[in-house]
């Protein structure tokens, strides 16, 4: 599993936007600055965490964007989910129901279902809060 810069990129615009909360809602335009994100790639990451129920937006004269809950209640999991579709490792995990004919027979799937729970659980159980305070606090280390 790679993780896309679209994917990468949207982290780190969450955890911008949790940083400055108490200014209201934030540019794309600061984002970008502080970033050093393209704003043009911004703007094309919106419309996923938007229709997620991740991000809100405000127009106007103090427009921008704004967390949609508390960035404690936003994993990463939920953040990769929006921008890269899946956390599956495999295409035949990435339904509810895994239709894949060799499903009753296929030998490895338990390997691959098993690395999709460890994924699952590690990325859902790092907030977009853990990851602000994470670099507020200079590092430290996330285990299984």
């Amino acid at each position: 599993m790679k993780i896309s810069t679209k994917g990468r990129y949207a982290l780190r615009m969450l955890t911008d936007i949790a940083a400055h909360e108490e200014e209201g809602f934030i540019s794309l335009k600061e984002i970008s600055e502080r970033q050093n994100i393209s704003k043009k790639y911004l703007e094309q990451i919106v419309p996923l965490l938007t229709r997620n129920g991740i991000l809100r937006t405000n127009r106007g004269n103090k427009g921008g964007y704004a967390l949609m809950k508390p960035a404690a209640d936003i994993s990463v999991a939920d953040v990769l989910r929006a921008t890269e579709g899946s956390l599956a490792p495999v295409a035949c995990l990435e339904c509810e129901v895994n239709d894949c004919p060799r499903v009753d027979e296929c030998d490895t799937l338990y390997v691959w279902s098993g690395l999709k729970d460890v994924i699952t659980r590690y990325l859902g159980g790092i907030s977009v809060a853990d990851v602000l305070a994470h670099s507020k606090n200079g590092g430290g280390d996330y285990c299984i």
